[in-house]
């Protein structure tokens, strides 16, 4: 953690409290002590309480306000993940982003929250963070695209196939910039490739509506494959 581009040495508990204040907000005492303490009884708890904010208020003063029974966070203090959070609402509200800061919000959601911790309510957000990035990288994908950056559409969607290889929203945000630029083979070989991690790892067929945004984009003619139904005047993508 850093003051005044002045970096402060945190033990663990103390790093424990402040970031469970940065991701929920203000808290009553007694649910910040049970949420951090989950298996020891309140009287413990909130002992163990004490100590780490007199701890924290020793190493950085005013960084955690006391009052009516609550606990928060100084507004002086600079969360990431509200920045990311301000971020994807912009972009999910459908407005056309700032392109400048396209790699700025590219890398906060690349990243995962509190790496390396376990704790129940950490999982929760880290969930939850999850999701919100995805949904981010598609919108902005596809903001992209329609707006004409290939490039930078391309590089979004391949982000959210990186946080969820078997998001078929994820892989079908590559394929649509593929096809947007005019570029059907590589479509078809993306198609390929997650038809083929699916069969792997779940058994299952990529969704009817994936295979015909592909076969329309790629405008080819295939046989149908062994074992499937033709159906009149349509074509399929084969299996090899």
């Amino acid at each position: 953690m850093s003051v005044d581009h002045r970096t402060v040495d945190m033990p663990l508990r103390a790093r424990r409290i402040i970031a469970l204040l940065a991701l929920r907000g203000r808290l009553p005492r007694s649910y910040a002590a049970a949420t951090l303490w989950p298996d020891t009884d309140e009287q413990r708890s909130q002992t163990s309480l004490r100590a780490v904010l007199s701890d924290v208020q020793r190493r950085m003063p005013g960084i955690v306000h006391a009052s009516n029974g609550d606990l928060e966070l100084s507004a002086e203090v600079s969360v990431d993940v509200h920045e990311f959070r301000a971020d994807a609402a912009t972009v999910l509200r459908g407005e056309r982003p700032d392109l400048s800061g396209v790699d700025d919000l590219a890398a906060v959601a690349g990243g995962e929250l509190l790496p390396g911790w376990y704790d129940e309510w950490v999982l929760v957000d880290r969930e939850r963070l999850h999701h919100l990035k995805l949904h981010v990288t598609e919108a902005l994908s596809d903001r992209l695209m329609k707006d004409g950056f290939f490039p930078q559409a391309l590089e979004m969607a391949f982000r959210a196939v990186e946080l969820d290889p078997l998001r078929e929203s994820a892989r079908r945000a590559v394929i649509q910039v593929y096809l947007a630029e005019g570029n059907p083979a590589s479509a078809v070989r993306e198609y390929r490739r997650f038809r083929a991690t699916l069969r792997e790892e779940l058994g299952v067929e990529p969704t009817y509506q994936l295979s015909e945004l592909v076969e329309r984009g790629s405008q080819s003619s295939w046989p149908v494959e062994p074992g499937r139904q033709p159906v009149p005047d349509r074509t399929y993508l084969p299996t090899a």
